[in-house]
């Protein structure tokens, strides 16, 4: 598009060969005006070009061609990544028809084929698809580098220094002699390669055998001790979220044949697009980055640092969105999977009946049908489209993600990052009541999320969608009718479309939500009914692209498992996918052994009985096969009950603990607990690293535990298990709690003070969790607290120290709401002390919360000092008191009618 000034036309048409000229700074049009306008220069700014893209297929004659798409016309496409070496195919050379002399032809020959093996017509590679000749196409190439390889759908590296042998290093070693060559590469230091190698999705490693070493999966310890690069940006999240320095820090040790190339190889990194001034040195080009990086943060900074300030303030649930770092490695549909409940799904989000007002949909499905994997789907192809306004994975035992309390604040809050000019709005609501956390959930609703939607103008179509997964898994029946019964709300927008889609097992609180309530009109796709022939197809895909890739890993025969074998496994599945994800993680957890690993599920599993009778058995040959068979009698039941005790702390735990974290809790030597579940990595996600948080890989695993009748021997009564992770936490606090915990001796410091090191290494995980929950246990075990007994006597002696932590922790409300707890479980009993003196703590707590959450050592202090006289709380801990605070006038003898004063209102 070319736009003239006012009252001038062109003399003649100008056209312009994009295949020879992609770029350009300016364009000359000889135009004609009434005020005699000589010859214009119009800058870039005002053009609009296409941008192409070359990418090299295979001829008919086995040679290769190079074919040329604009922008929005390029097809699925592989990319290559590989380090420069001698004799590399020059665009001028494959032009010339003179490549195939040259040392470098085999690396684009491997590309190509393995390219076809993966069902991908074309494919690019550097050298070659670059006409390095045009200094205008280079500029244009190095500034879309990062964007081609991010939208490639599959990215080779090649590394020509690493040759690949099968056998180990000893027979004692897990380490293939491969992979200190692997270490040793140097791909790992080159600038470019950083791209490419955070860049795409999919990362494959070959040798230069053309052997597949691994991926980025399954080859991240490695990647991760080669170049200190965090885990989670060899993932999905978005580098924007690492800081500058940090990210500047990936680079330092790498190398560029011309100096100015380390700093244009980081342009996708920081996402920055600047022309390029070979000669200008490598100081100036990190100069001119640098400055590049700074210009939009120095000119956003003073409009959205307050907006952001207060954004903060709501609480919100880290593990709540679709691409959070827990769930990097949890897939999404495979190709031509699912593909008619996707395209019905896509077709009520984009609109295709344009009568269809239906602004929910519900995929309902049992137990391992595929439900979540769908919502990933759903939520990471609007996320690319710009169109996901907040996603919210409930998770039952998964702390914040598991009730509803921080559902519509985690989803506002999302939704001011995704919809920018909604910031404003929502950051008004929460200056005009900044008590908004504690308000109903429908007031949260509509000040944070309905009314500022309702405020956006409608100067372009807006159509945003919320994805919500798993609702079944939310804590309170209650709030989940809540919660459909205000979504359905979204009906009501006009300038803005909100549409929903959420999954949920077929709950009877869900279906009367949705059915009973008029206002909800929804789409409905029940999974369970679909087909058996079209969920076999997809599982029978499923099992083949993960069979496949542990045959490719531990160079198994090339017919490996064989068709007869994919078939019987997928009648085996009854149409659950998790069977067949626990299936092959079950196998690939064997590794050289992964055929015996099959062998054995074919023999166990028959194909009578119901689909979760046949989930049952995969669950149950994983548990039994992490019990060596040689084991005697006596081993074998201390086996079944240290399993017992671990697994059933983590399937009742409210919220997700590490190995080193449930080690203390439930005071045995970690080494138990990692020894324990270490087989058990086909049902449980157990990082390598024993402070990282262990997950269930399905929450069909805990309904199977729980269950008598389901899981024999490894059965877990949850009431006990409630009992014993209540007491342990007990015991953890009163061991670890004390006056002082962040050992800072002076009362007036501050919770913001405090820095986020210091509390982590103070109030470990462990005693935080303990904190936390360790009433919600109490209550859940069915036992009533009484007098004398360990709760009463914990209260007594460290409750200022419980109050205390909670407040540097920043949980004090989380603390009143065990409180209040608390009082129901002892109002059932005939306790009358502990009674009292927990009513006695409620109205201490609430009287001091403002104090608490500010200064948690003015507990020891104003917060004693101004209880009333004949408070239970203030004699039990007077002596906590400074002693150098002295009394000038009396307080009040008891407690007055007021439970609490809010501050700041109007």
């Amino acid at each position: 598009m070319i736009l003239l000034p006012r009252g001038c036309r062109p003399v003649e048409c100008v056209s312009l060969n994009a295949t020879s000229s992609p770029t350009f700074s300016s364009l000359h049009i000889h135009t004609i005006s009434t005020a005699h306008w000589p010859q214009r220069t119009f800058p870039f700014a005002i053009v609009e070009s296409s941008r192409i893209m070359r990418l090299l297929q295979f001829n008919n004659d086995g040679d290769f061609s190079l074919t040329e798409f604009f922008e929005g016309d390029i097809p699925e496409y592989a990319i290559l990544s590989h380090r420069w070496e001698a004799g590399e195919v020059t665009f001028k050379d494959l032009t010339d028809s003179t490549s195939k002399g040259k040392a470098g032809y085999s690396k684009i020959q491997f590309c190509g084929e393995q390219a076809r093996c993966d069902g991908l017509e074309y494919f690019w590679v550097d050298t070659c698809c670059i006409d390095k000749a045009s200094s205008a196409e280079l500029s244009e190439a190095i500034n879309s580098m990062f964007r081609w390889y991010q939208k490639a759908t599959r990215c080779y590296v090649y590394l020509s220094d690493v040759s690949i042998r099968k056998q180990k290093v000893s027979d004692t070693s897990t380490e293939y002699t491969w992979e200190s060559a692997l270490r040793a590469s140097k791909w790992f230091t080159r600038g470019w390669t950083l791209q490419e190698l955070l860049a795409p999705r999919s990362v494959e490693f070959f040798s230069r055998e053309h052997n597949r070493l691994g991926d980025k999966g399954t080859l991240e310890r490695q990647i991760h001790e080669i170049t200190g690069i965090p885990t989670t940006a060899l993932q999905e999240t978005p580098l924007s979220q690492f800081d500058v320095d940090e990210r500047f820090s990936w680079v330092k040790c790498r190398q560029t044949t011309r100096g100015e190339d380390k700093a244009y190889s980081l342009f996708g990194i920081f996402d920055i697009q600047m022309p390029l001034l070979y000669g200008e040195g490598e100081v100036k080009a990190f100069q001119r980055l640098r400055e590049a990086i700074d210009k939009p943060l120095k000119a956003l900074t003073s409009s959205l640092g307050s907006k952001k300030d207060l954004l903060r303030q709501l609480p919100y649930a880290d593990e709540a969105p679709f691409n959070t770092y827990h769930r990097q490695h949890e897939p999404a549909c495979l190709h031509n999977t699912r593909v008619s409940v996707l395209q019905e799904i896509y077709d009520w989000a984009d609109g295709k009946d344009r009568q269809d007002e239906r602004c929910i949909f519900w995929l309902n499905g049992l137990a391992g049908t595929g439900k979540s994997t769908i919502s990933r789907t759903i939520a990471r192809r609007y996320s690319e489209q710009k169109r996901l306004g907040a996603s919210f994975f409930f998770s039952r035992g998964g702390g914040d993600v598991s009730h509803a309390g921080m559902f519509f604040t985690s989803l506002a809050v999302q939704l001011s990052i995704n919809v920018p000019p909604l910031q404003q709005y929502i950051s008004e609501a929460v200056t005009n009541r900044r008590d908004i956390a504690s308000l109903s959930l429908s007031e949260q609703w509509r000040q944070l999320i309905l009314n500022p939607l309702l405020e956006l103008q409608s100067g372009s179509p807006l159509s945003y969608i919320l994805v919500i997964d798993a609702l079944d898994e939310c804590e309170h029946d209650r709030d989940i009718k809540t919660i459909l019964q205000l979504l359905a709300e979204a009906r009501s927008l006009m300038t803005v479309q909100l549409q929903v889609f959420l999954t949920s097992r077929p709950e009877v609180p869900i279906r009367h939500g949705i059915r009973d309530n008029p206002q909800a009109e929804h789409q409905e796709f029940v999974l369970h009914n679909i087909q058996p022939s079209i969920v076999n197809h997809d599982i029978s895909l499923f099992l083949e692209h993960n069979l496949g890739k542990i045959r490719q890993d531990w160079d198994l025969r090339a017919n490996w498992p064989g068709g007869e074998v994919l078939r019987q496994l997928v009648l085996y599945a009854c149409g659950l996918f998790i069977w067949a994800a626990t299936a092959c993680r079950f196998v690939e957890e064997g590794g050289e052994f992964a055929e015996d690993r099959l062998d054995g599920i074919l023999q166990r599993i028959s194909l009578e009985g119901t689909p979760e009778q046949h989930l049952d058995e995969i669950y149950l040959t994983v548990l039994q096969n992490s019990i060596p068979p040689t084991y005697r009698a006596l081993e074998k039941e201390k086996a079944y009950a240290i399993r017992r005790k671990v697994l059933g702390s983590i399937v009742v735990s409210l919220s997700p603990l590490s190995a080193a974290s449930l080690a203390m809790v439930l005071s045995v030597p970690e080494r138990v607990v990692t020894r324990t579940l270490e087989k058990l990595q086909a049902i449980l996600e157990v990082p390598n690293d024993p402070t990282r948080q262990l997950r269930l890989h399905h929450p069909s695993f805990r309904d199977f535990l729980l269950n008598k009748d389901r899981c024999r021997n490894f059965w877990v009564d949850e009431k006990e298990a409630q009992g014993t992770l209540a007491t342990r936490c007990i015991e953890l606090m009163s061991k670890t709690l004390e006056k002082d915990i962040c050992e800072l001796h002076a009362p007036g410091y501050q919770v913001t003070q405090v820095e986020s090191s210091r509390l982590q290494q103070c109030l470990p995980p462990e005693v935080q969790y303990a904190c936390l929950y360790w009433v919600q246990h109490l209550q859940r075990s069915g036992s009533q607290a009484c007098n004398g007994d360990e709760a009463h006597r914990f209260l007594q002696e460290h409750l200022l120290h419980w109050l205390e932590a909670l407040g540097w922790m920043g949980k004090t409300s989380e603390g009143i709401q065990a409180i209040l707890s608390l009082e129901e479980l002892v109002s059932a009993g005939k306790s009358s002390e502990i009674r009292s003196f927990v009513n006695d703590i409620k109205r201490f707590t609430l009287h001091s919360q403002s104090v608490i959450e500010k200064a948690p050592l003015q507990l020891y202090c104003s917060a004693l000092i101004f209880a009333p006289e004949n408070s239970i709380v203030k004699r039990q801990f007077k002596k906590e008191i400074l002693p150098l605070i002295q009394m000038k006038s009396k307080v009040r003898p008891g407690w007055s009618a007021t439970l609490q004063t809010l501050e700041g209102h109007s």
